[in-house]
């Protein structure tokens, strides 16, 4: 590794210790390869005059869960460093009285809860103290050979303590040491299973003493020939057995997830290995990563139906094994999976859930291989594994009832959704928590759909290779299919029947009916294997009330409706629902310009406001009334709903 540190950037706050800390930290942050979401931690010790003037020892924490990248100076919570010092001293201390005590020791009642090593970090008499879970760093300690090759490495500059769980053992224990080791004469100290602190009075020394030791183990690992010892495999793709293997996974859940597949050829090869039962078995490379993937990943089979109810009797048996009876078991979801000659596969209710788990997934595949060519992989132990993810912690927040989005989990595609009504049915999708494709003909759909949970597709639906791509992308992105909106049409000008000519009729056929055809019979095997999957119709008042000159139009929308009717009889056997809704008079689209508006109202003697409610109710309606009625007809409301069909047009009496 590299010294990211540049004396030009923190030369105006060089005497600020509080902003030098979020400095560091931050060089820290943007290595992978040392911290990964919200792991991690950093501290600096300071005096301040409290309100009566008096001068208090204060420790500046890094809070939990915040991501080292990208803390600011609001993310480090000071508390009083002698009462964390005193805390030290205590010979027993549950978790929960810990984190009570460590918040009302904080001299601001707003700052985060501080990190779990917050006492820890006390005890360390030094001004700056860094912590990582490097991932070379704990490769050493994640082996048989553990104690040699910290020895071998260092020699005397470093201590290497047994694991203790993160929290009051962990600090305790440290305290403790701190009386047998003169810290200043290490360079660090390296916690079995766990991760490595450095430590001085001076910023950028400890932080270059965490890169300096970081990069021993680096270069060690190359030298070994462990950097070179990854497998790699061609990968395979299979998107049909990977929406059956995040359907079982959401059902083992109980709850919708998004899957992402990781299909590089180090991934592959990994699931390549012959002994990969025996390697993956235990496998968190850091205590704290059980907490996002649960001891150890699936291995997917043939069957995968199969493969994710042998993982869940097994984690049901692993929780069974360790229970003391007023425990309140985890889901039984795997949260990733190892799929032989296709990768990969992470798991989470969300996307940040999911790339949660990839990221770690794709460094433990390293560190698991980079471990078995220094002599063997040994990861901690059933027990300290249970421990961490069922502290009594994490026990409490299942008890707080917090509601989650209604779409969390969900994949939905759009068609036709660069602007007008598509826009507002993806957005508001996006906005309930589902992940969402938009499609469109126009490129500005890839700047409109550009979140990290949505997918902006250009395409031509009348392309039958285009939309094809759509469908694969889609389900290689997010793992499945759960809802689609077909919306993309046109509206041809008003044009009598003994006026058209073929290809005004066919252009209308096309875009507006095959076109939705086709998308339709390619989501299908999809859809089988979504999450209560729905498909909703984007008709028009039309269809029940078509007027003169709309020929083209109103065909092809009654036959689209056609279709939805027998596919609603066609796939309720897979508990695909098909529903439709009639729009008019959607004001806020793109074909309804100012100047359209001004001509339409002049020519039936109105305002424009008179204009856009001309209906019974006298209200106007704009795309995200649509939007609702789809999200609807997409939820719960509709659940036992398929073959309907609602106006929502303000109320017309020629549809009623």
């Amino acid at each position: 590794m590299k010294s990211l540190w540049n004396d030009g950037e923190c030369s105006a706050f060089v005497k600020d210790s509080l902003k030098l800390i979020v400095y560091s930290t931050r060089l820290l942050g943007r290595a992978p390869e040392l911290v990964l979401h919200g792991g991690g931690n950093s501290s600096v010790k300071t005096k301040i005059n409290n309100i009566f003037g008096d001068v208090e020892d204060i420790i500046y924490i890094k809070g939990s869960g915040y991501d080292m990248e990208t803390v600011e100076e609001e993310g480090f919570a000071p508390a009083r460093l002698d009462i964390l010092k005193r805390m030290a001293g205590l010979d027993q201390l549950s978790d929960a009285d810990m984190v009570d005590l460590v918040r009302a020791s904080m001299i601001n009642q707003k700052a985060p809860n501080p990190s779990l090593e917050a006492i820890l970090h006390a005890v360390i008499p030094f001004k700056y103290i860094f912590h990582t879970h490097s991932d070379a760093v704990v490769t050493l300690t994640n082996n048989r050979r553990c104690r040699e090759l910290i020895k071998e490495v260092y020699g005397p500059a470093v201590v290497l303590a047994p694991y203790y769980k993160p929290g009051f053992m962990l600090s305790k224990a440290v305290y403790e040491l701190t009386k047998e080791v003169d810290f200043f004469k290490i360079e660090g100290l390296i916690i079995e299973n766990h991760g490595v602190f450095t430590w001085s009075d001076n910023c950028k020394i400890a932080y270059e003493k965490m890169i300096r030791i970081c990069t021993q183990a680096e270069e060690f690992l190359k030298d070994q020939g462990a950097l070179d010892s990854l497998a790699k495999m061609n990968p395979q793709e299979n998107l049909s057995k990977l929406v059956q293997l995040r359907l079982a996974v959401s059902k083992a859940g109980g709850e919708a997830m998004v899957a992402l597949l990781d299909r590089s050829s180090d991934a592959c090869g990994f699931a390549g290995l012959s002994n990969l039962s025996d390697i993956t078995n235990s496998c968190c490379i850091t205590p704290d990563h059980a907490i996002r993937t649960k001891p150890s990943p699936a291995i997917i089979s043939e069957d995968v139906f199969q493969s994710v109810k042998e993982f869940v009797n097994a984690y049901n048996n692993y929780f069974e094994r360790h229970d003391d009876g007023e425990m309140v078991q985890l889901d039984p979801a795997p949260r990733w999976a190892v799929w032989p000659n296709y990768g990969m596969v992470s798991f989470g209710r969300n996307l940040k859930e999911a790339r949660v788990v990839f990221d770690i997934a794709q460094h433990t595949m390293k560190a698991i291989q980079w471990g078995e060519a220094l002599g063997g992989w040994k990861p901690l132990s059933e027990d300290h594994i249970f421990d961490m993810e069922y502290w009594e912690l994490q026990q409490a927040k299942l008890k707080k009832t917090t509601a989650d989005p209604e779409f969390q989990g969900k994949i939905v595609l759009v068609t036709g959704a660069a602007s007008g009504i598509g826009f507002a049915c993806a957005q508001e999708f996006n906005k309930r928590g589902a992940a969402v494709v938009g499609v469109d003909l126009s490129p500005k759909i890839t700047e409109t759909f550009n979140g990290a949970d949505q997918l902006g597709l250009v395409c031509d639906v009348t392309d039958y290779n285009e939309m094809q791509d759509v469908v694969n992308k889609t389900v290689r992105s997010f793992g499945g299919l759960d809802i689609l909106v077909l919306n993309a049409g046109i509206f041809p000008p008003s044009m009598r029947i003994e006026d058209m000519n073929s290809s005004f009729w066919n252009k209308a056929l096309e875009i507006n009916l095959t076109s939705q055809q086709r998308l339709l019979q390619m989501a299908i095997p999809y859809l089988r294997y979504g999450i209560n999957p729905g498909v909703i119709i984007i008709a028009s008042k039309n269809v029940p009330a078509p007027g003169p000159g709309a020929a083209a139009y109103s065909v092809t929308k009654a036959g689209l409706v056609q279709l939805a009717r027998v596919a609603a009889l066609e796939l309720a056997g897979y508990g695909i629902r098909v529903n439709m809704c009639h729009p008019d008079a959607v004001y806020d689209t793109g074909i309804w310009t100012e100047e359209v508006l001004k001509n339409r109202s002049a020519h039936y003697g109105l305002t424009v406001q008179e204009y856009k409610t001309k209906n019974l109710l006298k209200t106007e309606l704009r795309s995200k009334d649509i939007a609702e009625l789809v999200c609807a007809m997409a939820g719960a409301p509709f659940a036992k709903t398929t073959g309907a069909q609602v106006p929502i047009d303000g109320g017309s009496d020629r549809v009623i």
